[in-house]
C-alpha cells in the first residue's frame, strides 16, 4: 500500500510539473503586454531651466523576431504619449537574422517614423545592427547615429546637455578616445551604450548610463532573477545600478534574441524626467 501510495505522489508531482511548463510556456511566448517603466533622475549638474526634460529610452526591438509590423504601431503610440523631448534607441533594432526585403523595409519606416521628439532623436548600434538591414533604412529615419561621439542638445536655455554614443563592445567597435573629444566633465553627461558592461572600461564620471543588450535576462525566474545574460551583460545586466556618483539604467527591451521568449519580464521601454536637487 506504502508503493502504491508513493507512486501516486509522483504520478502527481509528474502531472504538476507537466502542466506547470506548458502554462510556463504558453505564458511566454504569448505575452503581448507592454510596459513602460518611468524614473525621476535627480542631480544638482541638471540645469534648473532642465527641470522635467522627458527622455524616453527603448532598446532591442529585435525587429523580425516577436516584433513585426503588427505591434510597430502599439509601442510608437505609446512612446508618443508621453510627449518625449529627446527619444534615444540603445542599439539591435533589426534583428540580424531576419532579412528585409524592399516591403517591408517601407512598411517599417512608415510606422517607426511616427515616432515624435520635441528636441531631437539619437541611436546607437547594437551588435544586431552591423548588417545590410540597418544601412538600408537608418538615414531615412529622424535618428542621429552617434558612432563614438560626443554631441549636445539644448532645452529652455544655452547651458548643454552632453550625448555621448558609442559603438558596438561586442563588435569592436568601441573607440573612447574618440569619444570622449571635448568632453566637458561640468556639464551633464549622459553616455548611451548598447552593451552595459563597456561602463567597465570608462574611467570619466559620467552622470547617467543608458544601455540595452541584457533584456535584463530574457527569462526571469521570480525571486532568483535572470537565469542567462549574454556576453557584454555579465557584470551589469538588471534594471538599475548606482555606481559611485553614476546612475545606470538598462532597459529590458522589446524584442528577443535566440529564442522568441520572455518569461516574467513583459516588453518595455524606460522613460525618464530630469531634476536639480
Amino acid at each position: 500500500m506504502k508503493k502504491k501510495a508513493k507512486k501516486g505522489r509522483f504520478r502527481k508531482l509528474i502531472y504538476f510539473l507537466i502542466i506547470f511548463i506548458f502554462i510556463a510556456f504558453l505564458y511566454s511566448t504569448s505575452i503581448k503586454t507592454l510596459n513602460v517603466k518611468e524614473y525621476g533622475i535627480i542631480n544638482n549638474k541638471i540645469n534648473i531651466n532642465h527641470q522635467g526634460l522627458k527622455i524616453v529610452h527603448f532598446s532591442d526591438l529585435h525587429y523580425g523576431t516577436t516584433i513585426k509590423i503588427k505591434e510597430l504601431p502599439k509601442i510608437v503610440k505609446e512612446i508618443n504619449l508621453l510627449n518625449p523631448d529627446i527619444v534615444i534607441f540603445t542599439g539591435d533594432l533589426i534583428d540580424k537574422h531576419y532579412q528585409m526585403k524592399d516591403q517591408d523595409i517601407d512598411n517599417f519606416l512608415k510606422e517607426f517614423n511616427q515616432i515624435k521628439a520635441n528636441i531631437a532623436y539619437y541611436l546607437i548600434k547594437g551588435n544586431h545592427d552591423y548588417s545590410e538591414n540597418f544601412d538600408k533604412l537608418i538615414d531615412k529615419t529622424s535618428f542621429k547615429v552617434l558612432k563614438n561621439e560626443l554631441t549636445s542638445f539644448y532645452y529652455q536655455d544655452n547651458t548643454p546637455i552632453n550625448i555621448i554614443g558609442l559603438e558596438s563592445k561586442l563588435e569592436k567597435k568601441v573607440d573612447l578616445e574618440k569619444a570622449f573629444t571635448n568632453y566637458n566633465k561640468d556639464y551633464y553627461t549622459i553616455l548611451i551604450t548598447h552593451e552595459p558592461d563597456a561602463i567597465l572600461d570608462i574611467k570619466q564620471n559620467i552622470d547617467l548610463v543608458l544601455a540595452g543588450h541584457s533584456h535584463n535576462g530574457q527569462i526571469r525566474i521570480p525571486f532568483i532573477g535572470a537565469i542567462y545574460t549574454p556576453e557584454g551583460a555579465k557584470n551589469y545586466y538588471d534594471e538599475i545600478y548606482k555606481l559611485d556618483n553614476r546612475e545606470i539604467y538598462i532597459s529590458s527591451g522589446l524584442g528577443t534574441s535566440k529564442y522568441p521568449i520572455r518569461l516574467f519580464n513583459c516588453p518595455s521601454f524606460n522613460f525618464y524626467r530630469l531634476y536639480n536637487n
